[in-house]
């Protein structure tokens, strides 16, 4: 199934949008754990600091106090536990916790050190503070240490980050609110153009409207419009083939009827021979119309498959068709001559189409040469090229009809020729299907005449044809 460009357009502009909120959640949950330990441990210092300022050294010995603000600091909705330990710097326990953790390592007096560590399979956040004491003897500062479980630290991070989501979760709701409203409103043109087209009678090729078209959409409009007056050409060119067809096919068959009313009404059999004989030309004539009419068909939809082919194997194939087409010549008493020259080459072509451009070549020059002529067939071969010629000494073609001879059904309209103008054409067709060039050129016995040139080249390429 087809996907939908909104759908397509809408993914691509939200998922780099939520991966970028996704990687601001991390860096926000992240944030949220610093800025709440950073609190604990603010907390957690004051309640050191205010017990350490409760530490004497008196008569030999150390005073302490441990005042309930120092706990009270903590007050929350989460039962988080505190704990504390106060240590003299020989390591003698003045009060406190005695299974609290002391710090690995000693600190510079008033300096404070905080780790995490675990208290009774608790998880807790500690700070160490060092205190020098007056008149303390030993020159170790005494060691203050104050713990406290994580379950408040755990929900101000939750909270901060979970508060941050959410707005962000809003942000991305509301971007997805309007990008739908942008892609509904920059979609509005190509809606437009499809109820355009859908409005349309069948069968109409009237051009799209560029007007109001995003600039993005104008080259494809533009395309779709030259497509639609290539379409109207090719509709126009097979109308006018399907009258000209349909002229050409009536003619003959009113004729036919014709020729057989007479053969009934004759007074006797042998009388009624005569227009038998003339229904029976004129129905050879006629399928042979048909038949070209299928082979223009057929060479319209033909896809040339071009291999290799030797100078020797195209003279098989042209002396073949030579072959075929001596009765039709020895009729009208014309001399069909073959000629070969140059070096032997290799070209690219279709040896089907070969066939069928030199047998309407040669049928065409045999219907329009008049009787006692002469028709050659030449295949003149050079390096790479492979040139295949038709020539006769009939009527010619006036210079100013030449571009048209290639055309459907245009004939010279002079002479007794029977020939239904379509046998240039369907080889026009061919050689442009093998990529070859056709010409038309001056006879070489220099009298009337005309010579059709047919080129075939090594490689397929595309040169421009001339008629």
């Amino acid at each position: 199934m087809n996907s939908s460009l909104r759908r397509q357009l809408l993914a691509w502009v939200l998922l780099p949008l939520a991966s970028a909120v996704a990687v601001d959640a991390w860096l926000t949950y992240n944030s949220s754990v610093d800025t709440a330990t950073v609190v604990q441990d603010r907390l957690l210092l004051g309640s050191a600091r205010m017990i350490a300022q409760q530490i004497s050294y008196e008569d030999g010995t150390f005073q302490h106090h441990i005042p309930p603000a120092a706990l009270e600091l903590f007050q929350s909705e989460q039962p988080d536990r505190i704990f504390y330990r106060v240590t003299t710097g020989a390591g003698q326990l003045l009060s406190g916790y005695t299974d609290l953790p002391l710090p690995k390592l000693n600190m510079p007096a008033d300096s404070p050190y905080f780790f995490g560590t675990t208290m009774r399979g608790e998880t807790v956040r500690v700070v160490a503070f060092f205190q020098p004491v007056i008149g303390n003897p030993s020159a170790l500062p005494v060691v203050v240490e104050v713990a406290q479980t994580t379950h408040a630290h755990a929900q101000l991070s939750s909270g901060l980050w979970l508060h941050a989501l959410a707005q962000q979760l809003l942000i991305l709701a509301l971007a997805t609110i309007f990008i739908l409203f942008g892609l509904k409103r920059g979609l509005q043109p190509l809606i437009r153009l499809r109820n355009d087209v859908r409005s349309r009678q069948e069968g109409s090729l009237e051009k799209l409207r560029t007007d109001g078209i995003p600039a993005e959409l104008t080259p494809l409009l533009e395309s779709f419009n030259d497509y639609i007056q290539r379409l109207e050409n090719h509709t126009n060119l097979r109308s006018t083939f399907i009258q000209n067809a349909a002229h050409q096919l009536r003619t003959p068959l009113t004729v036919l009827n014709t020729q057989i009313s007479d053969a009934q009404r004759a007074p006797s059999q042998a009388e009624a021979e005569r227009p038998l004989l003339a229904a029976r030309r004129t129905l050879q004539q006629t399928t042979r119309l048909v038949n070209q009419f299928l082979t223009l068909s057929s060479a319209e939809a033909y896809v040339a498959v071009t291999t290799p082919a030797a100078t020797q194997a195209c003279c098989d194939s042209v002396q073949k068709v030579l072959e075929d087409l001596a009765f039709a010549a020895h009729q009208k008493n014309i001399d069909l001559g073959f000629e070969r020259s140059g070096a032997d080459t290799v070209v690219s072509l279709d040896p089907a189409a070969l066939r069928e451009i030199a047998v309407n070549l040669v049928d065409n020059a045999i219907r329009y040469t008049p009787a006692a002529g002469v028709v050659t067939v030449r295949v003149r071969s050079t390096e790479g090229k492979l040139s295949l010629e038709v020539e006769d000494n009939g009527p010619g073609v006036p210079p100013q009809s030449r571009d048209k001879i290639f055309q459907r059904f245009h004939r010279l309209g002079t002479g007794e020729a029977s020939g239904s103008g379509l046998g240039l054409a369907i080889v026009k067709e061919l050689v442009s299907q093998c990529g070859a060039t056709v010409r038309v050129a001056e006879p070489e016995h220099g009298g009337s005449g005309l010579l059709v040139v047919i080129d075939f080249f090594a490689s397929r390429r595309s040169s421009p044809q001339s008629s």
